[in-house]
């Protein structure tokens, strides 16, 4: 695609929702009670994750209830505004048990539940009584196969959120007077501003569940959502190892002129690499979304090297990534991509007018960086986030 022109967004413009505002990444279903304010939005659709255990099925009935069932944008109309993602976030991967340890079990007694948690939490927690309160670990392969069950049904559902991230500590467990406060709106399972333990997720636990939700959308040809948390190196080498020994060939000039002959079982792409036309299932997705990147300027390049066999998109907010006044590392970021990598998104837990005003807000952000015309601008991000999440010919 062409680079846009630099003309400078004039912020007094009329905002054109009429162009299509994709959100790429939200959770309403945290706030059930918000979903009902979907079909009233001003954004053309939503990519909704899923999270943990409470939400698997939320998303799938407001995928349902609200799901896109045809890639021609043209079509979607107020009861159709939802791509659904499904995923296990690195935050709650500790509460999934390797169950070829345990002879395949489907759930674990005491004793083994404790067992589990101690070898994948660190420091390694001493207090039996905590890691009894936890919720029960429920096995990988069941929710790789649940997962599998929701994508079939929902054939344009991405996978997400998924990732890994250094930085999360258990919450603690419930005390009385908390839990009789709760806010009974919100769904069950996160942290819900409850104090924080000492205990992180080993790494190598974070990528085994990371990696077995990679290899499934590589099968199922699905485009990911990237969660990543002080871990952007670790995120990279573990996307790397999935799509090992299916790299593109990056061919010379001279090289890509011998290749342009009648018969050839390939198809140069624009960027002068070799393309395969095949749609078989692969070990890693074919699209890859780095959700409210946060990581340096300099990553990019790896991931946007031309022997990478997958799109790489990356995603930003107003929350995450410009939620403080002055400038921001991330402008440096948006600045040296390429124009056809952007996507924007709310990240927040509710739908409704303030997921609205998050999205006008940071796409009007995104083209001020750019320099972007802002009808021009909206184009562009639309036609970002239709490749991202549908997919294209070549596909």
């Amino acid at each position: 695609m062409e680079a846009m022109e630099a003309i400078k967004i004039d912020s007094n413009d009329d905002f054109p929702w009429n162009l299509g505002i994709f959100d790429a990444h939200c959770h309403p279903t945290d706030t059930m009670s918000s979903v009902s304010a979907v079909s009233k939005m001003n954004a053309r659709a939503l990519t909704i994750m899923a999270t943990r255990a409470e939400d698997q099925n939320l998303v799938d009935e407001v995928g349902s209830n609200l799901g896109i069932n045809s890639a021609d944008y043209q079509t979607w109309n107020e009861n159709s505004k939802i791509i659904p993602s499904f995923g296990w976030h690195p935050w709650f991967s500790y509460q999934l048990f390797d169950d070829t340890m345990y002879k395949r079990k489907s759930k674990l007694d005491d004793n083994e539940k404790v067992q589990h948690y101690q070898s994948v939490l660190t420091p390694k927690p001493k207090n039996k009584a905590f890691l009894l309160a936890l919720p029960d670990p429920r096995p990988l392969s069941a929710f790789m196969q649940e997962t599998k069950d929701r994508l079939n049904r929902h054939p344009l559902a991405l996978v997400g959120e998924i990732g890994l991230d250094k930085s999360f500590r258990l919450p603690d467990t419930w005390i009385q007077e908390e839990h009789h406060d709760r806010n009974e709106s919100l769904t069950p399972g996160g942290r819900e501003g409850r104090r924080l333990s000492p205990y992180h997720v080993d790494m190598d636990h974070q990528r085994r569940v990371l990696k077995a939700q990679l290899h499934l959308a590589g099968e199922l040809r699905r485009a990911v959502s990237v969660h990543g948390v002080q871990a952007h190196g670790i995120i990279f080498d573990t996307l790397q190892e999935t799509w090992s020994g299916y790299e593109n060939i990056v061919l010379s000039k001279r090289e890509r002129r011998r290749q342009q002959a009648p018969g050839d079982a390939h198809m140069e792409g624009e960027d002068g690499n070799e393309k395969q036309i095949d749609k078989l299932s692969k070990p890693f997705p074919p699209r890859v979304c780095m959700h409210s990147y946060s990581g340096p300027v300099e990553a990019i390049k790896q991931y946007l090297h031309p022997a990478v066999p997958a799109e790489v998109y990356f995603s930003f907010s107003t929350v995450v990534n410009f939620s403080t006044t002055g400038r921001s590392k991330s402008e440096d970021v948006v600045k040296a991509l390429p124009d056809d990598r952007i996507l924007v998104e709310s990240d927040i837990h509710m739908a409704g007018e303030k997921m609205d005003h998050l999205l006008e807000d940071i796409v009007r952000k995104i083209c001020a960086i750019k320099e972007w015309e802002l009808t021009r601008g909206v184009q562009q991000l639309r036609e970002n986030y239709l490749r991202f999440a549908l997919g294209n010919s070549q596909e």
